[in-house]
């Protein structure tokens, strides 16, 4: 199911990603790639990977879902990766001439989720620096601040700092020695958000650096399901780290190289 008529982004969606760190695109991605990630999401959180976690710390009705590298086992999300329009997203996004796929991700947030997604930028859970690493976030159900839409602030990618990853389970299993992010509640007045209302087949584009979060789904009859896969491009090297989020195999590349191998093979390159 290749989408191979998939719209190339304007000069304005690029530099507004380059300015911003973070880009809202309409409509994207078919109602039949919408159908089989909405089956093979369910599937996966009824058989999950070794990945996986629970996030929902609270005794109510919801339920925080968290998986990883599905694609490397379930042919439909690798048919998704490989197929879909996200890794050339991605590229023109970041000018990128070619992007490895970093891994793919599902955050679920199930109708009366407490938890919220804390406060934190991507790129330092994860063993790769470089300026072209991004996530491409993919609505599967319509998003609003009621129901958990991620809030960007924008600019950060660009503050030139980073930031110790808090774990989302709420303990310290990850240890970088780097700065905590900064009180962002109490900022509000200095800094510029982004949130977006959202359909299904809606996606963002943000920068690995970028400082986001994310409130929990408070509406009692919609999920909030986000298919997310994360890419990085030409200037991407592998920096591995032992107290980092674990990817699902260590790959045989040396520290500082690229990220070219089967755990990060190349999806997409410019003809």
């Amino acid at each position: 199911m290749t989408d191979t008529k998939i719209r190339d982004l304007t000069e304005d969606e690029i530099r507004q990603f380059e300015v911003d760190g973070i880009v809202c695109l309409k409509g994207l991605f078919s109602a039949e790639w919408l159908a089989r990630l909405a089956a093979l999401a369910d599937e996966d959180m009824a058989n999950p990977g070794p990945l996986h976690m629970e996030l929902e710390k609270g005794d109510g009705p919801g339920r925080f879902f968290f998986d990883t590298f599905m694609w490397t086992r379930m042919t439909g999300f690798k048919d998704f990766v490989f197929e879909s329009p996200a890794a050339k997203i991605a590229a023109s996004a970041m000018r990128s001439d070619k992007v490895n796929i970093f891994f793919d991700q599902l955050l679920i947030k199930e109708p009366g989720t407490e938890e919220p997604t804390p406060w934190h930028h991507d790129m330092t859970y994860w063993p790769v620096r470089g300026r072209q690493v991004c996530t491409v976030w993919l609505a599967l159900d319509v998003v609003d601040q009621n129901s958990g839409a991620v809030e960007y602030v924008k600019g950060s990618h660009l503050w030139g700092a980073e930031y110790a990853p808090p774990a989302f389970a709420g303990d310290s299993r990850y240890d970088t020695g780097l700065p905590k992010v900064p009180d962002i509640a109490s900022m509000r007045d200095e800094l510029e958000f982004a949130q977006f209302d959202m359909e299904p087949g809606d996606c963002t584009v943000h920068h690995g650096l970028l400082v986001h979060g994310a409130p929990g789904n408070a509406n009692p009859d919609r999920r909030r399901r986000a298919m997310i896969t994360r890419w990085a491009g030409d200037d991407a090297v592998y920096t591995p780290h032992p107290k980092i989020q674990p990817m699902a195999w260590t790959p045989d590349i040396k520290s500082g190289g690229p990220l070219d191998s089967d755990l990060w093979p190349v999806v997409w390159a410019r003809q």
